[in-house]
């Protein structure tokens, strides 16, 4: 007689593939299309060793730092960013970052252009990734609008001008602190780190693109995986 435990995790008809309910369903999903050694793989190929795919890593790597920043600094406030030796320090943290972050940013993407990172089923990675790019271009423009200070008010005044002329003021009011300041570090922060999250894993999953003329490490996994001539699959 077979155990009633092996029966439910083997299903009622025996078929392993049902075990675990939904929860067993997206983690096997999520094993086949992320397997460890492509989520966290050991090895790289040879071509990495050149400093444009640094760039990439540079990017994220100061995107950390303008988030732990950001995020101290929306917690105290203008007066302690504009006061206190610390919070100056901080904001110091937070802009020089975010001025790297752009720096490294379109090093990275005019590199991927130029090396054609669409190829190989890699659209959606190339995509994702142009978006992310718009999407900060409004972060630091809400983030200088929120300085509280004169520049940030000459900036918001201009702003409005340009924004009225085209028909979107009355939807984004850039003379509204607390309309910005949720803009800068609710939203558009959170629109960001979700595409630098899904663009990470696009990469993972379709791996780093090579340059040009060289062998794709994708296009030789799925010759390996496809049935020789001949073989049935």
């Amino acid at each position: 007689m077979s155990d009633p435990g092996e029966r439910a995790a083997t299903g009622p008809h025996g078929n392993e593939s049902t075990s675990g309910g939904w929860t067993g369903a997206v983690r096997r999903r999520a094993v086949s299309a992320l397997p460890p050694d492509k989520l966290l793989p050991d090895t790289q190929p040879a071509y990495m060793a050149s400093w444009i795919y640094v760039f990439g890593v540079l990017t994220v790597a100061s995107l950390i730092v303008v988030l732990v920043t950001g995020g101290v600094l929306a917690l105290k406030g203008p007066a302690w960013w504009h006061v206190s030796a610390t919070g100056k320090y901080v904001n110091g943290l937070h802009l020089w970052s975010v001025e790297l972050f752009m720096f490294f940013m379109v090093i990275h993407l005019w590199g991927k252009f130029f090396m054609a990172a669409w190829r190989g089923r890699r659209a959606l990675t190339w995509v994702t990734g142009a978006v992310c790019f718009f999407a900060s271009i409004g972060t630091a423009f809400t983030g200088y609008l929120v300085q509280q200070n004169f520049d940030s008010q000459w900036i918001a005044g201009q702003a409005k001008d340009g924004l009225n002329s085209v028909g979107i003021g009355a939807f984004f009011n850039v003379l509204d602190f607390g309309q910005m300041l949720m803009w800068h570090i609710v939203l558009l922060p959170f629109v960001l780190g979700l595409l630098t999250a899904w663009h990470i894993l696009l990469v993972r999953r379709r791996g780093i693109v090579p340059p040009i003329g060289a062998t794709d490490p994708a296009d030789g996994a799925k010759a390996a995986s496809a049935p020789a001539q001949g073989e049935v699959s």
